[in-house]
């Protein structure tokens, strides 16, 4: 189980596949996060197999607001992630490059305060999103067929384009804990990656047909203090194009979950919570996730801590990239076998 004993419990595997089937609210048509008075527009509550969600009432101010973009490229040889994104008192960004081979990294993060130096979009792929620090920029816009990532670092940078097939479908979901903290979390896996990336000089190939990407957007009014579990992996396995997509702890009890599978670009959406069993003081013991019609097993090649402690505000992350393996039934009850599914599960516990 998680070493944070600030988590709360988590229901064993067995249980969470014997707990009774429910299911979640899908939405088929645009609809807005927020109501004229700011709180949580309850007709939003639900999932969508496309953003469907106008988000453009989480606006600067008040304190609580959290808006991003998280972006994580993986290859055959190299792992790149950014992150724009303001937290109303603070603008937090950051580059991070791995060498899988060498196991040498590159990054920078930058904390801004006040937030400035910053722009995101009201909602998603309708705007570009910008981040300027010292020695750090990040640019991501919107292309034909995709969504083009810009980074530069000192001794690192990328162009990569993460494209989006015709009928890709990617996991919408707003999560309430009261009628003024949600969150609007937009989860899209299994992108196709193409471009480059340069290190100390020496340009590189992010290879077609090869690297994947992977989208967290986020848009919302969180509670100071909050935990969760994220995991996602992309790639082909047995013919079949597969994205990994499970989450927990954040949403417990809200009735929201952000579990799903895409297959061959189609999204199952898995209404279970999920039972995470793992030891992030054993990252590298391979961790279970189970329920409903998933039982999938993640086995860690690297670790990525992040530690921050600035009193009032802190973070603590282990974010460990890996491979997925396990099964799982399709809506349409066919059973699949997947393997070497690469990408993250991760433990986070913030105060912000």
């Amino acid at each position: 189980m998680t070493a944070d004993s600030s988590a709360p419990a988590r229901m064993s595997p067995a249980a969470a596949t014997e707990a009774p089937a429910r299911r979640e609210r899908e939405l088929a048509e645009p609809v807005s996060l927020t109501r004229p008075n700011g709180r949580l527009n309850t007709d939003a509550i639900g999932w969508a197999r496309q953003p469907l969600v106008d988000t453009s009432g989480i606006g600067r101010g008040g304190g609580r607001n959290k808006r991003w973009e998280y972006w994580n490229v993986i290859t055959p040889t190299h792992i790149l992630a950014l992150t724009v994104s303001s937290i109303d008192y603070a603008a937090v960004h950051e580059v991070w490059v791995l060498d899988r081979v060498r196991q040498r990294t590159w990054g920078r993060n930058a904390t801004v305060l006040p937030a400035r130096g910053v722009e995101l979009a009201p909602r998603l792929e309708v705007g570009p999103a910008r981040a300027r620090a010292k020695d750090l920029e990040i640019d991501i816009d919107e292309v034909e067929g995709g969504t083009r990532l810009r980074a530069r670092i000192p001794g690192a940078e990328f162009d990569v384009v993460a494209e989006r097939p015709d009928g890709h479908e990617r996991l919408a979901v707003v999560v309430p804990w009261t009628a003024s903290r949600f969150q609007y979390t937009v989860k899209d896996v299994a992108r196709p990656a193409r471009g480059s990336v340069t290190l100390d000089g020496m340009k590189r190939d992010v290879p077609a047909g090869q690297s994947w990407a992977v989208l967290d957007h986020g848009r919302g009014r969180w509670p100071y203090d909050v935990a969760w579990n994220w995991g996602a992996g992309s790639g082909i396995s047995n013919g079949r194009v597969i994205g990994v997509q499970v989450g927990g702890q954040w949403t417990d009890g809200t009735g929201s979950t952000e579990n799903a599978m895409l297959v061959d670009g189609r999204l199952h959406k898995i209404h279970d919570e999920l039972a995470w069993d793992y030891d992030v003081a054993n990252w590298r013991r391979p961790w279970r996730v189970a329920g409903g019609s998933l039982d999938a097993t993640f086995t860690p090649f690297y670790n990525k801590i992040s530690r921050t402690n600035l009193g009032v505000i802190s973070s603590k992350t282990d974010q460990c990239f890996g491979h997925w393996s396990g099964t799982f039934r399709t809506d349409a009850g066919e059973l699949l076998e997947f393997d070497g599914i690469t990408g993250w599960a991760e433990d986070v516990h913030n105060r912000w």
